[in-house]
């Protein structure tokens, strides 16, 4: 770590606005695009995004200069969206997937992919926002389950644990659809 970042932290943890403003400049992205990736709605992610450094600005005094700020910061931007997702009503949690998001079976009717696609996402939807978010980083993102487990604040077990459970309910709620996953 440089020293002019050292010193950013250190004036962060200590309540200094300027250092709270050049971290929010040097990560804002970085945040928004990792709440994207949980919440899958770009107008809930910029006010998941909002909320997050909100938190961090009231955190700051918690916060380990030693420590990376960025991960500090998608462990606070994660619980932010897992709030979000709490808020939400199963079926508007999550929107239809795109195309490419969710696999349908090749060569088939279009009009048949495409309602497979809706009805695994309403499914998706429908799991707990703690299975749904454990899903989303491991399996749609593909995200290594230590990363996953470090911005749920969890073990890697728990996350391994989590993403079996989303599975096998996402694959239970397609079968009573009619569906086999």
């Amino acid at each position: 770590m440089q020293d002019e970042e050292r010193n950013v932290l250190n004036e962060f943890q200590h309540g200094k606005i300027t250092a709270f403003e050049s971290l929010f400049h040097q990560h804002r992205r970085a945040v928004f695009g990792w709440v994207l990736r949980i919440v899958r709605n770009p107008a809930a992610a910029e006010d998941v995004t909002v909320e997050t450094f909100w938190r961090i600005h009231r955190s700051h005094a918690r916060f380990d200069p030693s420590r990376s700020f960025e991960a500090w910061a998608r462990s606070i931007a994660t619980h932010a969206a897992l709030d979000w997702m709490r808020a939400q009503r199963p079926e508007s949690a999550i929107p239809a997937a795109e195309p490419h998001e969710l696999a349908a079976p090749s060569g088939g009717d279009p009009a048949i992919a495409a309602e497979i696609r809706q009805r695994t996402a309403q499914a998706f939807g429908r799991l707990s926002p703690k299975l749904r978010i454990a899903a989303t980083l491991a399996v749609v993102e593909e995200l290594p389950h230590k990363e996953v487990a470090e911005a749920l604040g969890i073990s890697v077990a728990a996350v391994k644990l989590r993403v079996f459970r989303a599975l096998r309910l996402l694959r239970k709620d397609l079968q009573q659809q009619g569906i086999t996953p």
